[in-house]
């Protein structure tokens, strides 16, 4: 059974004095999708930028979703902006796209790699955003053996 998407719109938040954003879940998660924990979402806002995320319920009343500075700057909006929100549930499994490099470092280092495979989506995707985010070859390489470094002191993500 596919859900209809949910249509709401709400003013972007800030979290306490740090530069992240969140908008306010304004219905029942249980209600509406029959669990009380969090929820993976697809959501568009202002109808036209989309997100990957999860309504998550962290110390407040309501779930809430996240808003990357990523996401503010596509639509061009900080705290206190108003934002028109389409979210539906997601789910597909999510999957972090690794180049051969990558990839070539984690098969050299098998505990690394199981660590890095057990480790949720988000944290995965951060390692791997951050080392192609690289404008040098050097500075590529260098992140790849940091990366390792820190996945097995335990780091979950950058």
């Amino acid at each position: 059974m596919k859900i209809q998407p949910i249509h709401f719109t709400v003013i972007i938040q800030q979290h306490g004095h740090m530069n992240a954003a969140y908008v306010e879940f304004p219905f029942s998660v249980q209600e509406v999708y029959g669990r009380k924990g969090q929820v993976k979402i697809r959501a568009v806002f202002d109808g036209h930028t989309e997100y990957r995320g999860s309504l998550s319920r962290m110390k407040s009343d309501h779930h809430l979703l996240g808003l990357t500075q990523e996401i503010r700057k596509q639509l061009g909006k900080t705290f206190g902006d108003g934002v028109s929100v389409s979210l539906t549930e997601d789910l597909e499994e999510r999957t972090v796209s690794i180049a051969e490099d990558i990839a070539s470092v984690l098969n050299e280092n098998p505990v690394a790699k199981a660590l890095f495979e057990a480790m949720s989506y988000t944290h995965r995707k951060e390692y791997i955003r951050w080392i192609e985010e690289a404008r040098k070859a050097e500075t590529r390489e260098r992140r790849m053996l940091k990366m390792i470094e820190m996945i097995l002191e335990g780091k979950k993500g950058i």
